[in-house]
């Protein structure tokens, strides 16, 4: 079957947000309410979807993966603005069962060539020490490492950049 990457519907939102917490329910610490308010997060794609991009992978009607890009708006509006020769790929996940077929670096590829048709020239993206499968395909793909953003509970996002060309 063919795996078609597009925007999504309004009437994927829900399905979509539901594919996205799925993705990263993994990586969730249990108990920890941090964790579990940003679960509720990534599953409001209709919220987000206002501000930012959101692309999904579908094959035969199921969505497989999700991302978000940032190209006009932020996800968070307490964020910094993107520079003007930037794009920032946030919330990239793929269902556990949907692993290990390309669908992830798929997405990559679309978020890329969404950035350069709107002009940016720099894709940005953030992701957790956890997430050691999703780093390795960072790099794999052309990523580098930048500073990582530490936060005031010792939280830390790892950053990573890629000139587009």
């Amino acid at each position: 079957m063919t795996i078609e990457i597009r925007e999504a519907r309004t009437d994927e939102h829900a399905r979509a947000g539901a594919v996205t917490a799925d993705a990263y329910r993994e990586f969730a610490r249990g108990g920890d309410p941090d964790w579990q308010g940003y679960l509720v997060r990534l599953a409001d794609v209709a919220d987000r979807a206002s501000r930012t991009t959101i692309l999904v992978a579908v094959e035969d009607d199921r969505i497989l993966g999700t991302a978000t890009l940032e190209l006009d708006g932020r996800t968070e509006p307490e964020d910094d603005p993107l520079r003007p020769d930037e794009a920032h790929i946030r919330m990239l996940g793929v269902v556990p069962d949907a692993r290990g077929r390309g669908i992830g670096r798929s997405m990559m590829e679309a978020c890329e060539e969404r950035a350069l048709a709107s002009g940016r020239t720099l894709m940005t993206l953030n992701t957790t020490q956890l997430m050691g499968s999703a780093q390795r395909m960072y790099e794999a793909v052309g990523y580098s490492r930048g500073e990582d953003r530490v936060f005031p509970d010792g939280f830390v996002l790892l950053s990573y950049s890629k000139q587009l060309v």
